[in-house]
């Protein structure tokens, strides 16, 4: 990775669902900072989603930030970013390739979100009940609160870190969606991010100190919420395994709520001594389909920055965890 920008997240924007206008400053960002341009890309793959834009093939429409012309080699997936970038780094391992960007973009303000993630839901069984995203999480949560796995307080804290209030007070809130309340929610967002890669051999043409992806893996859970024990995430557990995640100093988590965040500290096995979330995480801001690129993005800049030496970035797609994508980054000096 050589350079990370991502667009203001905030809670409306007035532009158009296929994220153009967020979309033009950050690549002449990246651009400018890298000394790249346009033509220097060998690939371009996007993560979005029609079901959130309201409109099909969204992802063609925010090809405009890019250009008609001169004609580009371009892929996309329906969903988080993070995806898009592995498979821009297999597209760069594979030789295919060695540079490549990779952008995300989602205006959650544009519709109903806790309705719109029905849709990923079993359409048999479940997606016709409409449960919303953040009754799921609160199922969720309740299970670890009977298995005594966190408490309240435990939330609160967590929430408590990101916000730099006290947890004491935030326990006087109202529930949003027993046992949530609101600072345990990820914020509606409207935003958009981008990374640039670049092979090994080049990395160092346009960074000073590139973060060099040394393990990458995704694994994906059962989307049936009754086969499986919502208070793990075996999926993130074996992405970490396969992907080599010892010594890592700081570690950005896609965690859109409080104790998902707990699980997946507990499921990573991190303990005190790394950082958790230094940006913020999705709880201080969550653009769908940009988030998990975003913690990627994020983890990288503390090696740009030179803050750390190994660093390890998470995603997640799907209803409590269901899809996990781990990422574990180093300096290359």
């Amino acid at each position: 990775m050589v350079a990370f920008a991502q667009a203001p997240n905030v809670r409306r924007t007035p532009g158009t669902t296929n994220g153009v206008e967020m979309l033009v400053p950050i690549f002449a960002d990246v651009f400018s900072r890298t000394g790249l341009s346009k033509k220097d890309i060998g690939f371009w793959c996007s993560g979005s989603s029609d079901y959130l834009a309201g409109r099909a093939f969204s992802f063609i429409s925010a090809v405009d930030a890019i250009g008609a012309f001169p004609p580009i080699h371009e892929s996309h997936v329906e969903m988080d970013a993070a995806w898009a970038l592995y498979e821009a780094w297999l597209k760069i391992r594979m030789g295919e390739v060695d540079t490549a960007l990779v952008y995300g973009f989602g205006k959650s303000s544009a519709g109903q979100l806790r309705r719109v993630l029905a849709l990923q839901l079993d359409p048999y069984t479940v997606a016709p009940l409409w449960p919303d995203s953040i009754s799921i999480a609160a199922l969720q949560a309740r299970l670890g609160l009977e298995a005594g796995l966190w408490s309240e307080k435990d939330l609160a804290e967590v929430a408590a870190r990101h916000r730099d209030t006290d947890a004491a007070s935030l326990l006087d809130e109202p529930y949003l969606a027993d046992p949530l309340r609101r600072h345990d929610v990820a914020p509606i967002t409207d935003g958009a991010a981008v990374i640039i890669l670049a092979s090994a051999s080049r990395a160092k043409e346009f960074t000073e100190r590139p973060a060099v992806i040394t393990g990458i893996e995704h694994r994906v859970d059962t989307p049936v919420l009754g086969a499986r024990d919502l208070t793990r995430a075996p999926s993130a557990e074996a992405a970490a395994r396969a992907a080599g995640i010892s010594g890592v100093e700081v570690a950005e988590l896609h965690a859109p709520f409080t104790h998902q965040e707990l699980i997946l500290r507990a499921s990573l096995g991190l303990d005190d001594r790394v950082r958790v979330n230094p940006s913020g995480g999705a709880l201080a801001a969550n653009p769908m389909f940009a988030a998990g690129l975003a913690r990627i993005g994020h983890a990288a800049q503390e090696i740009f920055a030179g803050r750390a030496d190994r660093v390890l970035a998470h995603a997640t797609s799907g209803p409590a965890l269901q899809q996990n994508l781990v990422a574990v980054m180093e300096g290359l000096d």
